[in-house]
């Protein structure tokens, strides 16, 4: 499902900062060789992620799903020097495209990939992060965001994609209640009531909830 005219979607990224030469690249060679391209960020998502990092400058950026790197690269941007981004994706099969793509784009050494079960990783990972992204599978966003919330520092923020998964989140525009839509609008419930975060859900793309921990 597509929230906004694509003549409207054209015209916003028409008048957005363009994507580099690797992003472009990035963003290329998923949607020709790559299994489900969608879930790539893209452009204009791509950018509000950059532009958000650079506000918040982070130390340290934790990544839920990395798939080929475009999001990672995004937030990347706005790293202070000598700061780090962890990222985790369980797909083995994409790590040497990845790793290419990090060590191309000059933030190589900034970047540490992690390759397997995000449920197992995260608890080893010992860190107050700056920034958490969230884009991986649905069934287990509120495990995730239970797990990353007591390592987001005060003033952090912790961003989910997909949080309205086409508009499944409506019965309107379901044919049947499945098991990730159910995963997705109990985590926004989650989200929604817990008072140690300030939310909003921005309808941008397939919907992104950002939350600051208070």
């Amino acid at each position: 499902m597509e929230f906004i005219d694509e003549d409207l979607l054209h015209y916003s990224e028409d008048h957005t900062s363009p994507e580099s030469e690797l992003l472009h690249k990035i963003n290329r060679q998923t949607h020709l060789s790559v299994m489900k391209p969608r879930m790539l960020s893209g452009h204009l998502q791509g950018r509000l992620l950059s532009m958000f990092s650079k506000m918040i400058q982070p130390r340290q950026i934790l990544e839920i799903g990395t798939y080929t790197g475009y999001s990672a690269l995004c937030m990347a941007e706005g790293l202070q020097p000598g700061g780090t981004l962890h990222t985790i994706d369980i797909n083995e099969e994409l790590e040497e495209r990845v790793r290419g793509y990090f060590d191309e784009s000059g933030y190589g050494e900034s970047i540490k990939l992690y390759i397997g079960n995000a449920l197992e990783i995260v608890p080893t990972l010992e860190a107050d992060f700056d920034l958490v992204f969230i884009d991986a599978d649905k069934i287990n966003y509120g495990r995730y965001y239970d797990m990353v919330i007591d390592k987001v520092r005060s003033g952090g923020y912790i961003i989910a994609d997909n949080v309205l998964w086409s508009g499944k989140v409506l019965e309107k525009y379901r044919k049947k209640l499945d098991e990730d839509t159910q995963a997705v609008m109990d985590f926004n419930q989650q989200v929604q009531q817990d008072e140690r975060v300030e939310n909003i859900l921005l309808p941008v793309r397939d919907g992104l909830m950002v939350a600051r921990k208070k």
